[in-house]
């Protein structure tokens, strides 16, 4: 009897397809049943061949043998996961096997682990696609009855052929050509590299930024606050003198209100989450890293089936999705969402074009729950703030505005204005989701509404006190990781020049939802950034790299082109040839130009403490988790942990704690100057806990000096 084979992204998803499709039968990485078979892959199975498969020159690092410029990409399997190729090669090619379904994430890199498995084992028979965007039984036996022909991904996967390609020879050329002219371990990319000058960039005007002092003025009648404003509606005065004026001419005089302003407002509900929205907020709230927040998401969407597809850039649904809204809202009516949920089947659900709109779903739409019955218990706790996240956002959704009845006083007192606002809420609306909270805390002091008395125009108001505050303009902001996929996100807001901006904020930004964690990442592990609590702060060598490299490589408008002219691809509309093309042309003039380059690099972080493998000096870097020292020579790879970060909290000040080697024996150290032996922590906290969680948590402590990095794997592989 003919087969169907079934090749999947992971095991987990290989299993859960597998049991809807009756496969009971486990085989060497595979599952079989009476008419499929289901196999996976392990993330990317196959991948672009490295330098030295096309000439034994490219072996070790030369500046004289760039740019790297391939007539044709070879694939080559991956030597960790050769064994599951293996596997998937002959399933392919069994004889009772007569079709193919590729059920690889629903996305741009599913389709392309799918594709190059394919093309590697040369498979030429019938090829359906499977498309899902949530993991749960009805999903995934209504997507077998609604099998695609995988031609028509075909783009799809040439637009995600080109991304990989293009990453290729822009990214392993000026990499090789940073490292070579200025001997020190430096990568650059399309996307990394803007990315990082964003960063840099905005440090840069922090260190040059000048505070200026500027006065306000304020007023207390009647149990509220008035401000002081010009005639432009301006509160800050840069002139003391003019503010010493204002307040000696207002001194001793009575306000007369001479105008109300009552305004009922609404304020619409947020929309759906995508993936880099979810990211945010979940920085913003919990401090979580981009690419933490998707590794949750993957659990939530593919191990407990309560979330749709999380790599998704668009946060609206299609109208075929409305008549599921009412069972998925059933699903979450446990706990802390039962009477939120009660309450939104009871009004009916608000359906607006704020959350359904099918021009704006391209690929997948917005983040919501499944109509999986939600176990609360069986989440752990950053599984629990990402899907609470998602849950109260999807309520929000369906609920109705937020009324209210926005108060402006203005207050005349000898002449100036001084101005009030106040908010009173008619209908709470969505707002009940997150408690009724109001307040933005975004906005300054003299724009906060405030809870107002029962005043009218022309009352005559005693003033309580008058009185000047001396403050001073702040610096821009740092970025942290909830601002910085924003500014990925819509580079153009950052950019004065109208065209420039324009033309930016027509394409898609840096990177895709998918991509911008790991391109954050990567600037971590790559040493250009690091982090001091939520801000990102540039790295020596992060600031002199954006100094070094080519110009262009840095503009967020170029990258963000490219990223318009994939998505254009992946809709037909630009050859696959003609971008390649321009990407080589583009590798070619990067080499150049850094050859001909008179800028120099130098390690300002050289200790004297020097490697023991080859001679040289250690670099002393702050790694993700801890302090590390690092060989400067570029052909070493040596790395060792010099310091971690531990979970324990300073007696004296809370803070967490390093964990250093001692002379004799590891020893906690705290910036406030606490020092406490290993041997002593341990006799402390034999006082407070039991035997076991002490073994248990000097073992995460163990556990988590073993830092390594992909960079420092590859740059060990490689012999330069």
């Amino acid at each position: 009897m003919s087969k169907i084979l079934v090749l999947t992204e992971k095991p987990s998803v290989g299993r859960d397809i597998a049991k809807v499709l009756g496969c009971k039968q486990n085989g060497n990485g595979y599952i079989m049943g009476p008419k499929y078979i289901v196999t996976w892959a392990l993330g990317h199975l196959v991948t672009l061949a490295d330098p030295d498969v096309y000439s034994d020159k490219y072996k070790k690092w030369n500046l004289e043998d760039l740019p790297m410029l391939p007539n044709k990409m070879e694939l080559v399997v991956i030597r960790q996961t050769a064994k599951q190729f293996n596997v998937v090669k002959s399933l392919l090619r069994r004889d009772d096997v007569d079709e193919l379904v590729i059920a690889t994430d629903s996305g741009r890199e599913g389709e392309l682990v799918a594709r190059w498995i394919i093309l590697k084992a040369g498979f030429r028979k019938p090829t359906k696609r499977l498309w899902i965007s949530s993991q749960t039984d009805k999903a995934i036996k209504d997507g077998f009855k609604n099998l695609k022909p995988s031609k028509e991904y075909d783009n799809l996967y040439i637009s995600a052929q080109c991304r990989a390609e293009a990453d290729w020879l822009v990214g392993l050329n000026i990499t090789r050509a940073l490292t070579c002219k200025y001997n020190a371990q430096l990568s650059a990319g399309r996307v990394q590299t803007p990315t990082l000058a964003m960063v840099v960039q905005r440090e840069n005007e922090i260190k040059k930024f000048i505070p200026k002092d500027f006065w306000t003025i304020e007023a207390l009648t009647k149990g509220f606050v008035i401000n002081w404003k010009d005639k432009g509606g301006q509160s800050r005065i840069f002139d003391k003198t003019k503010a010493e004026e204002i307040l000696s001419k207002v001194k001793g005089h009575k306000g007369k209100v001479v105008d109300i302003l009552k305004e009922l407002r609404n304020e619409p509900m947020p929309l759906a989450y995508d993936l880099t929205e979810l990211q945010r907020d979940a920085n913003r709230r919990y401090g979580y890293s981009a690419k933490k927040t998707l590794s949750v998401m993957q659990k939530l969407y593919e191990q407990h089936k309560l979330v749709t597809y999380p790599r998704t850039d668009s946060k609206y649904i299609t109208d075929d999705m409305v008549p599921t809204l009412t069972e998925r809202l059933k699903s979450i009516a446990v706990g802390p969402y039962a009477q939120l949920v009660a309450s939104v089947i009871k009004n009916r659900p608000n359906i607006t074009k704020r959350l359904v709109d099918n021009n704006k779903v391209s690929d997948h739409h917005a983040i919501i729950p499944t109509e999986q019955y939600v176990n609360l218990t069986s989440l752990d706790k950053d599984e629990r703030n990402i899907y609470d996240l998602i849950v109260k956002r999807f309520i929000a959704v369906l609920s109705f505005p937020f009324k209210y009845e926005q108060t402006t006083v203005r207050v005349d007192i000898a002449g100036e204005l001084f101005v009030a606002k106040g908010k009173i809420v008619k209908d709470a609306g969505w707002k009940v989701v997150y408690g009724n909270n109001i307040d933005d805390d975004s906005k300054e002091d003299d724009e906060r509404d405030q809870v107002l008395p029962e005043v009218k125009k022309g009352d005559d108001l005693k003033i309580d006190w008058v009185k000047s505050i001396n403050k001073k303009t702040k610096p821009p902001a740092r970025y942290t990781e909830a601002t910085l996929l924003s500014a990925m996100e819509y580079p153009g807001k950052f950019i004065e020049d109208k065209a420039l901006r324009e033309v930016i904020d027509s394409a898609s930004g840096l990177g895709t939802p998918a991509t911008r964690a790991d391109i954050i990442e990567k600037l971590f592990d790559s040493f250009y950034l690091e982090r001091k609590g939520k801000e990102i702060i540039p790295t020596s060598k992060g600031i002199q790299l954006i100094e070094i490299v080519p110009e262009d490589l840095k503009s967020a408008e170029l990258t963000a082109k490219w990223e318009q002219q994939l998505f254009q691809i992946s809709k037909g509309k630009i050859q696959q040839n003609t971008f390649i093309q321009k990407m080589k042309e583009y590798s070619t003039k990067l080499v150049s130009s850094v050859i001909a380059s008179s800028k120099s690099y130098r390690h300002d972080n050289l200790t004297r403490e020097k490697c023991p493998d080859c001679g040289n000096f250690l670099l002393d870097v702050n790694g993700k988790k801890g302090k590390m020292l690092l060989c400067s020579h570029r052909e070493c790879g040596y790395r060792k942990g010099v310091s971690v970060i531990s979970n324990a909290r300073c007696p004296q000040c809370n803070k967490k704690m390093e964990i250093r080697d001692g002379s004799q024996e590891k020893a906690f150290f705290c910036p406030c100057g606490y020092r406490e032996k290993l041997s002593d922590f341990k006799k402390r906290k034999d006082e407070q806990v039991n035997k076991k969680e002490v073994k248990k948590f000097l073992n995460q402590q163990d556990n988590s000096e073993n830092i390594n990095t992909s960079l420092a794997e590859a740059l060990a592989k490689w012999k330069k």
